[in-house]
C-alpha cells in the first residue's frame, strides 16, 4: 500500500504540442505526475513547459507504425509500472467542412483517421499499459460539444466526434470487470489554435466547395457559419479554465460516460433533460440562424 500512494503517477496525452493539450501537460506536471507528452515530428513546443516531468514523445496518431512506436517508449520508461491516465486529446476540425451535399470524401477522411481513428488507434496501444494500473486507471476520450447541436457545415467533424462518443460508451462496458474508468469530455467553444481566425475559417467553407453546391446552400447557411458561429467562437470558453474543469474530474471516484464541460454547453444540459428532442432541435436552429421552411 506505502508503495502504491508513493508512486509517481503517470499520464499519456496525445497532441500535446499546443493549446489544451499542451495546457493539461503542462499542470498534471506541475501537480507531481510523470507526463508522457505526445507531439507530432518537428513540432513547435513552445507551449509546452522545460518541466522535468513531462516527457516528449514523438506521435503521429494516423499511423500505426508512429503509435506503436510512442508506446514501446512509454513502456520502456514505465518499466514494471502502469500507466494511470490516458487523455486521447488530439484532433482536427479544418478540413471536410461544407454542406454534406458538397463535402469531399478524401478530407472526412483525414478527420476520421485524426479524430475517431487516432483515438482508438492510441487507445488499443495504450490499454495494456492501463490494465496494468487497474483498478485505479482512467480513460479520458475528447468528444466535443457540437454532438448537442451538430453545426450546420461541420458534418465531418460532428460525425466523428459521435464516434468517439460511441468509442467510450463500448469500452466502458469492456473494461468495467478491470475497474478501469472511462469518460468522454463534450466541450464548448473555446479559444485555442483550432479556433484562431474564425472569420476567415467559416469563410473557407464556402470558399473550398464546388461553385453549384455553394449556390444552393449559401443563401440559407451563411449566417449561422459566418456570423453566428464566429460569435459563438470568440465568445469562447477560457481554455485554462476548460483544462482545469477536466482535470477536476480526477478527484471523483467514478464517472459519468460523458461530460459537459464549458459555461455555454453546460447551460444546454437542463434543456436536453427536459425538453422533446425536436423541441430542443428547434430552438437550436433559432438561436443559430437556421431558416425554417415555409411553404
Amino acid at each position: 500500500m506505502g508503495s502504491e500512494m508513493s508512486r509517481q503517477k503517470a499520464a499519456m496525452i496525445t497532441g500535446a504540442a499546443m493549446g489544451m493539450g499542451a495546457m493539461k501537460a503542462n499542470k498534471l506536471a506541475e501537480r507531481g505526475w510523470k507526463v508522457f507528452a505526445g507531439v507530432l515530428p518537428k513540432a513547435d513546443l513552445s507551449e509546452l513547459s522545460n518541466n522535468p516531468n513531462i516527457i516528449r514523445v514523438n506521435q503521429d496518431v494516423t499511423s500505426d507504425k508512429s503509435v506503436k512506436a510512442s508506446a514501446k517508449k512509454v513502456q520502456k520508461e514505465l518499466g514494471e509500472a502502469g500507466l494511470d491516465l490516458l487523455i486521447n486529446n488530439a484532433g482536427i476540425a479544418h478540413l471536410g467542412t461544407g454542406p454534406i451535399e458538397g463535402i469531399h470524401m478524401e478530407e472526412t477522411r483525414v478527420v476520421f483517421e485524426v479524430n475517431t481513428f487516432g483515438t482508438m488507434r492510441v487507445t488499443q496501444a495504450f490499454l495494456p499499459m492501463i490494465r496494468k494500473a487497474a483498478p485505479n486507471s482512467r480513460i479520458i476520450n475528447f468528444a466535443s460539444g457540437a454532438v448537442r447541436a451538430n453545426p450546420a457545415c461541420s458534418g465531418s467533424y460532428n460525425m466523428s466526434k459521435w464516434a468517439v462518443e460511441g468509442l467510450t460508451c463500448t469500452l466502458r462496458n469492456e473494461l468495467a470487470p478491470f475497474g478501469i474508468e472511462v469518460t468522454s469530455i463534450e466541450p464548448g467553444a473555446v479559444k485555442t489554435h483550432m479556433t484562431a481566425n474564425a472569420e476567415e475559417t467559416t469563410q473557407n467553407i464556402w470558399n473550398n466547395i464546388d461553385q453549384d453546391i455553394r449556390d444552393v446552400y449559401e443563401p440559407h447557411l451563411r449566417e449561422t457559419t459566418t456570423t453566428k458561429m464566429v460569435e459563438q467562437i470568440n465568445a469562447g470558453n477560457d481554455p485554462d479554465y476548460l483544462t482545469d474543469q477536466v482535470l477536476a474530474l480526477l478527484d471523483k471516484p467514478k464517472w459519468k460516460p460523458r461530460y459537459l464541460v464549458g459555461k455555454d454547453v453546460k447551460a444546454m444540459k437542463p434543456m436536453v433533460a427536459l425538453l422533446p428532442e425536436r423541441t430542443v432541435e428547434k430552438l437550436i436552429q433559432k438561436a443559430v440562424g437556421i431558416p425554417q421552411y415555409k411553404g
